[in-house]
């Protein structure tokens, strides 16, 4: 379809696309060193910048390895939420990334119509893999220090990657004033640790959701997304009438 971004798959003959381009294959995630953090502080000292568009900016991130399919199904379903939760308070974009597989972690053009976004995800299956969590928050450290994100949502139920340099780019996240809201399905203990660590030092939130709870996820994923367009005051607004949201804002700082 005209215009639609496009799947890369391992194998492909096209070549990957940048972040700010079609969907396409992200750069490996790399520990920064003393240097390059000092550097970033540095940086990140002066306000972080907003949409050029002027619109609110959100990533949404998935673990699509083979254990989340009957997740990822119900993040497709309910990815239209976000959206209308979004009409109320403003206008939204969303770019999503998902990893899967071996050494496959991609992202999508900002997409602002649900149906796009939810034609798209119909496109793609889960694979067996490790994490790459640490991938996706190098690329939303890159699009914040760019073009401003107001917050990153992850899916996941599992962390195989070292704690400490997620906890290095959580930081510099949380420098950018970009709040990392991580949704744990299930209870494995090392995740919830790494989550937990995430969450704080982005100045985020964690919280976990039952396998397969729908109605869990739906308020969740619309808590995040009354912050990421109105704020605190809207999230706050939200908390009074959703467990979800009440959540979340106990928890930010």
């Amino acid at each position: 379809m005209s215009g639609e971004p496009t799947i890369s798959r391992p194998g492909d003959t096209t070549s990957a696309q940048s972040m700010t381009d079609k969907a396409g294959s992200l750069p490996d995630a790399r520990s920064s060193t003393s240097q390059e953090i000092a550097d970033f502080v540095a940086r990140a000292r002066a306000t972080a910048p907003q949409s050029s568009s002027g619109r609110a900016r959100l990533i949404f991130a998935l673990d699509a390895t083979m254990s989340r399919q009957p997740t990822w199904d119900m993040a497709c379903a309910l990815q239209a939420d976000m959206f209308r939760e979004a009409a109320a308070l403003g206008s939204l974009d969303i770019r999503l990334i998902y990893y899967r597989g071996f050494d496959e972690c991609r992202a999508t053009s900002w997409i602002s119509d649900s149906a796009k976004l939810a034609r798209l995800m119909s496109k793609i299956d889960c694979r067996g893999g490790d994490t790459q969590i640490g991938r996706v928050l190098s690329a939303a450290r890159r699009e914040a220090a760019v073009s401003g994100v107001r917050a990153v949502v992850f899916i996941g139920d599992a962390m195989e990657e070292k704690i400490d340099d997620l906890c290095a780019k959580a930081g510099e996240l949380g420098m950018l004033k970009v709040p990392v809201f991580l949704f744990q399905e299930g209870a494995d203990a090392v995740a919830e640790q790494a989550f937990g660590e995430i969450a704080r030092l982005s100045g985020g939130a964690w919280c976990r959701f039952d396998p397969g709870a729908a109605a869990q996820l739906r308020e969740l994923l619309r808590a995040a997304t009354a912050y990421a367009v109105g704020g605190r005051d809207a999230l706050k607004r939200l908390s009074a009438q959703e467990g979800g949201a009440a959540k979340l804002l106990g928890q930010l700082k």
